[in-house]
């Protein structure tokens, strides 16, 4: 979840790759999503701007900047987990996008691990990425790294550019559902689209 690592011109052939990016994964999602929500989700709209919290519209305002789609859903029910998001969503668990924040245990830098919603993040395989060792900070740290509160963390339309990492598998799917800013608010995104906004280093997350 970060801004203005990717230029558009990235972001556009992100775009044009993604069906090619997809292919090597056609055994495992033949059958995967769509970004239309499935019948029987929980209620969910495509919101305008004058219906999103406050910040929601700075992840609208992130996602223009970098000339993406900013199709923010505003939902009846919470997203605060990623079995709940997918539940209100509609979706399978895979195609939640999980932003955890890790800080690196020798030089204090923060991180941002994007995870399938179906995995867990191994910590071990995450370090090997980042090159040190990594610990969980508390919420105060993540509010002041994102901007933004647990439960609601976006993968872009932060401060600052924040050293990224986007599990594998979530290029499984064709449309990957990302927290907007707030517990009741997702957006729809290609995961390689996600993945070259964010300048993510896209590596196996999943033990």
């Amino acid at each position: 979840m970060r801004s203005g690592p990717a230029t558009h011109p990235k972001v556009i052939a992100a775009r044009r790759e993604s069906s090619s990016v997809r292919l090597g994964y056609a055994a495992r999602s033949a059958s995967r999503s769509s970004a239309a929500p499935r019948s029987g989700a929980g209620a969910t709209y495509s919101a305008g701007v004058d219906d999103l919290p406050r910040s929601a519209r700075r992840v609208r305002d992130a996602l223009i900047a970098l000339d993406l789609d900013a199709d923010i859903h505003r939902l009846a029910d919470s997203t605060r987990t990623a079995p709940e998001a997918a539940a209100a969503v509609g979706c399978e668990l895979g195609a939640i996008v999980k932003s955890l924040v890790m800080r690196g245990a020798a030089t204090g830098a923060p991180a941002l691990v994007l995870v399938s919603g179906a995995n867990r993040a191994d910590e071990a395989l995450v370090a090997d990425a980042l090159g040190e060792p990594i610990e969980r900070p508390d919420a105060a740290y993540v509010r002041e790294v994102t901007g933004y509160a647990i439960g609601g963390i976006p993968p872009l339309g932060h401060p600052a550019p924040v050293r990224t990492v986007l599990d594998e598998d979530l290029l499984a799917f064709a449309t990957v559902w990302a927290a907007a800013g707030h517990p009741h608010a997702v957006f729809p995104i290609e995961p390689s689209v996600l993945a070259s906004a964010t300048g993510a280093r896209v590596i196996r997350l999943a033990a």
